[in-house]
């Protein structure tokens, strides 16, 4: 490594826990990007042994790295439909100045699992997409949301990741059948708050 250059990326990367998201933790705190990229890594390492023929340390790194673009422009949530040009350019410029402070070989190999990241042609990019909607679908589903949170939405979210791979399509299943007790959970207590309100 080339001198303290890398402690400089590290230094600048600390603005991804400032950078909040549309999903809430079960204590009521607005999560981070640098929170969801954790526990997205987290995920990776233990589905990983269902994938013993995958790149495992390309996998994590790359749930460690897709969403380092936010720490310029912040989270675009995903429910807000976003044009998804605007959004890549957006993100590609956060990422390409924060890999820049980092010594050649590693602003390539970052910026390249990036992009592999993001067009989702590799088998391990594939992966590390499911489990990214998957982790969102669960924090949403654990979190402490704000009235009228939309669990639709996490319904029809990312499901093209899951398809043609049985381990996801089940996990996914699991995923769905939470989010429907969720919102029925969600609906009953608004419903038991109005009668209660109006009682």
């Amino acid at each position: 490594m080339c001198g303290l250059t890398p402690l400089q990326f590290i230094n600048e990367a600390e603005q991804l826990k400032n950078v909040l998201r549309t999903a809430w933790t079960s204590g009521g705190k607005q999560e981070s990007t640098a929170e969801h990229s954790w526990r997205l890594a987290l995920l990776a390492m233990v589905i990983l042994e269902e994938y013993p023929r995958l790149d495992s340390l390309k996998v994590i790194k790359m749930a460690l790295l897709h969403d380092i673009g936010e720490i310029r422009e912040g989270d675009i949530s995903a429910a807000l439909r976003p044009d998804p040009g605007e959004k890549y350019l957006a993100e590609e410029r956060g990422a390409s100045g924060l890999f820049s402070l980092l010594p050649p070989q590693l602003e390539k190999e970052y910026m390249d699992l990036w992009k592999e990241y993001n067009e989702a042609v590799s088998k391990e990019a594939r992966l590390v997409k499911a489990l990214d909607k998957a982790e969102t679908i669960m924090q949403h589903n654990q979190g402490c949301n704000p009235a009228g949170f939309d669990y639709d939405f996490n319904l029809e979210y990312g499901q093209e990741y899951f398809s043609g791979d049985p381990l996801l399509a089940e996990f996914r299943q699991i995923l769905d059948t939470d989010t429907g007790k969720r919102k029925e959970g969600e609906k009953e207590g608004e419903i038991k708050a109005r009668q209660k309100k109006n009682g």
